[in-house]
């Protein structure tokens, strides 16, 4: 492992106090492990709250900030954060207007949201939750609590955000994120592992001449390798199946977004994404947005997630609408 860290044990509280100074005046750090807005949003209007494990940078906390995200409880390296520490930025949040809490499909992040819940209920905290799960490598019609909660996260937190600032009720919030929640569908590909910065252990192994779509963002198992395919193929693929899943038809629009794990170049990200609309194309499709870059990353994984979505005119009208974070900003 070639890392620019000091000592492992120190990686999160050491990355957090660098993030925050390199955002300052957006961003602030409490508490040791809560991002929170260093402006905090009016209380007669919902706020968002989230959580997850650090080393996905520049997820999740590069979300916080007016349009987006209230507060990210983080966690240590791919773990995540411990009960006490959430229903501390649940009780920071708790306001009339209640609390979007958005909670990513994995074992550690459920545990800790379904404690934390716990305790709000009885402190009379108003909140609604929203478990994304858009990830379809076990299969589209898999039950919601086998499909883990990869990059579908973050356009959730911008059309929320955007709902809350102008601001709709939290069921009205909640209702507009669950109907964003419910046409959406991600699937991964690796190329190549990550190694896990605390330990310097890989955390799974590919052979060089071998790639495996559905993979996890923590090198959970996918559909199984396969040896390297191009570009359009690939983007055939994946798409394929991914239409399928939000049953997506000729006349539809979507939103498409590319995610890279880390290592994976622009350049392979745009030529993947060219693939892509040709696909689309030929459906009839239309790509109504686009995004190609780094949002949830593994560290120097080599692959990328591809997300699709079916938009309607409300869902694009906040998704477009202005956002400042430190890592997405819509003027």
């Amino acid at each position: 492992m070639k890392k620019f860290i000091n000592d492992p044990r120190n990686l999160t509280p050491e990355l957090l106090e660098g993030f925050v100074l390199a955002h300052r005046g957006l961003v602030k750090l409490v508490s040791e492990k809560i991002v929170c807005r260093a402006q905090p949003k009016p209380q007669n209007k919902v706020a968002l709250v989230t959580l997850g494990g650090a080393g996905h940078e520049p997820a999740l906390s590069g979300f916080v900030g007016p349009g987006m995200l209230d507060f990210s409880v983080v966690g240590d390296i791919f773990a995540a954060p411990g009960p006490p520490k959430v229903i501390e930025a649940l009780r920071m949040a708790k306001r009339d207007a209640g609390i979007l809490f958005v909670v990513l499909n994995h074992a550690g992040d459920v545990m800790s949201a379904n404690m934390a819940m716990e305790m709000a209920d009885k402190e009379g905290i108003r909140y609604k939750m929203v478990l994304t799960h858009e990830d379809i490598a076990p299969g589209a019609d898999a039950p919601a609590e086998d499909r883990r909660g990869l990059v579908g996260c973050i356009p959730l937190y911008k059309i929320a955000g955007a709902a809350a600032e102008a601001g709709l009720s939290l069921d009205e919030v909640h209702a507009l994120a669950e109907r964003f929640n419910q046409n959406m569908a991600t699937l991964a590909v690796a190329m190549k592992t990550a190694t896990h910065p605390a330990s310097g252990q890989s955390i799974f192994e590919l052979a060089d001449d071998e790639m495996e779509i559905g993979m996890g963002q923590h090198g959970e198992a996918g559909t199984g390798p396969c040896k390297i395919m191009t570009a359009d193929k690939t983007a055939e693929m994946m798409l394929e199946r991914l239409l399928e899943a939000v049953k997506a038809r000729s006349g539809d629009r979507v939103l498409l977004i590319l995610n890279g794990s880390g290592a994976t170049t622009l350049m392979e990200l745009y030529i993947v994404l060219r693939g892509c609309k040709k696909y689309l194309d030929a459906r009839g499709i239309e790509l109504a947005a686009v995004e190609v870059g780094e949002f949830l990353t593994v560290q120097e994984m080599a692959g990328f997630q591809m997300f699709v979505a079916k938009m309607d005119d409300e869902l694009l009208r906040y998704y477009q609408a202005p956002c400042h974070t430190p890592a997405w900003t819509v003027p």
